[in-house]
């Protein structure tokens, strides 16, 4: 299944990419021949092919070949390929970058990829060719080097937005889960306080934990840190007195209230 593109951002890369110029007579030469077919008549959008239409006066007795080719000119032809063939998706899942091919081509590109530094993954998806790459430094670098370095801030910021907005849901959902679990803490304690209180064995407890219980009462919703501060105690003395209060409201019978000694 191909992911999804990002359509504003891709577009934003092709606009870029298409405006760059090349100076060089060999990278207009290898730009319009990493363009295939769209130098032909057949681009896929009429941005593409008003690009052709500039590089034409390089095809007149010019001819690309990789092997032979500098650098600069090799980009140049990934920088039209990826204009007619490439790309580019921003999902919660990651980055996708891909690059078709004539499938006949996929093993000897993956090759020349490779011995440039940008590895790709190799595929036969419907009888074409093609490249895919996941990771963000690969892609960054990928992108670096064939111009487009604003669509590469954009990148960035789309992908520090989606880490913050993961981010955030992980601490909302968490904040979440710890409210429902002292909702229910709570809402026991106050169970088991009314308990003891129906048995006439609240006033029995020990002073801090009769004072927690009563304080738990007037305040529902506190944590025990906010407990804890309100009766000038520490947070593992609540804790304490509520295991206490909870052990007794569950195990004591009316008969276990003539030994108070049990509950200190």
């Amino acid at each position: 299944m191909v992911a999804p593109q990002t359509p504003g951002l891709v577009a934003a890369l092709r606009a870029e990419l298409a405006a760059i110029d090349p100076a060089r007579r060999c990278d207009r030469i290898a730009e319009r021949a990493g363009l295939g077919a769209a130098a032909e008549g057949r681009a896929r959008t009429p941005l593409i092919g008003r690009l052709a239409v500039r590089l034409e006066d390089a095809a007149n007795g010019g001819r690309f070949d990789w092997d032979a080719a500098a650098e600069h000119c090799r980009i140049a032809f990934l920088r039209g390929a990826f204009l007619q063939h490439g790309s580019l998706s921003v999902t919660q899942a990651g980055v996708h970058l891909e690059l078709v091919v004539d499938e006949a081509d996929l093993a000897t590109m993956a090759r020349r990829l490779a011995a440039m530094g940008l590895p790709a993954g190799a595929r036969t998806r419907r009888g074409r060719g093609v490249l895919t790459w996941k990771s963000v430094d690969t892609i960054t670098e990928m992108l670096r080097r064939i111009g487009a370095s604003a669509t590469i801030l954009e990148l960035e910021a789309q992908l520090v937005g989606r880490s913050l907005t993961g981010h955030l849901n992980r601490v909302v959902n968490a904040e979440n889960a710890n409210l429902k679990r002292a909702v229910v803490a709570a809402r026991r304690q106050l169970a088991e306080i009314e308990t003891l209180d129906q048995r006439g064995d609240l006033r029995r407890l020990p002073r801090d934990a009769r004072r927690v219980a009563l304080e738990r009462r007037r305040a529902p919703e506190a944590t025990f840190s906010e407990l804890a501060t309100r009766l000038d105690l520490s947070r593992s003395q609540v804790q304490r007195a509520f295991d206490l209060i909870g052990s007794i409201a569950v195990h004591l019978t009316p008969d276990d209230g003539e030994n108070p000694q049990r509950w200190t």
